[in-house]
């Protein structure tokens, strides 16, 4: 069941998920060489841009995809892996899990938790003498670099597919207007789950869960809206049945 629900979108969906990465990957590579030059030893993407690709283009409702989780995560994780990796140089494989402790810590606290922060924090701590040569500006190029023209390409790549609402916080307007989710919002009106008790719940579970509060709330009213008629011979199945009571 978890497999088919995780999995239940369109073989469209698919290739234009592949696509964004495609493009956003040669977007990154391409800047990057323009603006940090045809230098072989020069770092142009750093790897954790590919798990960010997939969040933003297979993933773009996902709250680890919104702008912000995507520039703080990367950002705050690259300064504490060169902190880490110039204070524990004498023990890498330390600072290395010290670098992602404080990482999940700080982006839990700075509400930007984004997983491909791990790989850039690490990064900065296991990617040899290129990285360690970079200092502090490591932070700024290419992890910056990075983020931001991939940032771009997502907002770009996914604004004309309009079921793709990113970034979520600019189309929330936008999608209440369209006359495709009337049924929904009318749905929703009726079934509508408070938000003090979706804080509640979720605090119960006590565990990041990867989904916005406007997409639980509509993927609640869609499965409250959805009905499945009865057959013929069910529906007339046994009518005496349903009289039983008024008789009694």
């Amino acid at each position: 069941m978890m497999r088919k629900l995780a999995y239940s979108v369109s073989e469209r969906e698919h290739w234009i998920s592949a696509a964004g990465g495609l493009l956003g990957i040669l977007a990154v590579g391409w800047v990057s060489y323009f603006l940090l030059g045809k230098d072989p030893g020069t770092i142009l993407i750093i790897s954790s841009m590919g798990s960010s690709a997939v969040l933003l283009f297979a993933a773009p409702h996902s709250p680890m995809s919104q702008p912000w989780p995507v520039l703080g995560g990367h950002f705050v994780s690259a300064i504490l892996g060169v902190v880490c990796a110039h204070w524990l140089a004498h023990d890498l494989t330390l600072a290395a899990a010290l670098a992602v402790a404080l990482s999940i810590a700080a982006m839990y606290s700075l509400r930007c938790l984004h997983a491909p922060g791990g790989a850039t924090a690490i990064a900065a701590v296991l990617g040899g003498e290129a990285v360690n040569s970079l200092g502090y500006w490591f932070i700024l190029t290419p992890v910056m670099l990075n983020v931001g023209v991939i940032l771009l390409v997502a907002v770009l790549f996914n604004y004309p597919f309009e079921w793709r609402r990113y970034p979520q916080t600019w189309h929330r307007v936008i999608a209440e207007r369209k006359t495709s989710f009337d049924l929904v919002h009318a749905a929703e009106e009726k079934t509508m789950i408070p938000h003090s008790d979706l804080v509640y719940a979720l605090s119960q579970i006590d565990t990041f869960i990867d989904i916005s509060e406007e997409d639980l709330q509509r993927i609640y009213a869609l499965a409250l809206g959805h009905s499945h008629p009865l057959p013929a011979e069910k529906a007339t199945e046994n009518p005496a049945s349903k009289t039983a009571p008024d008789s009694a």
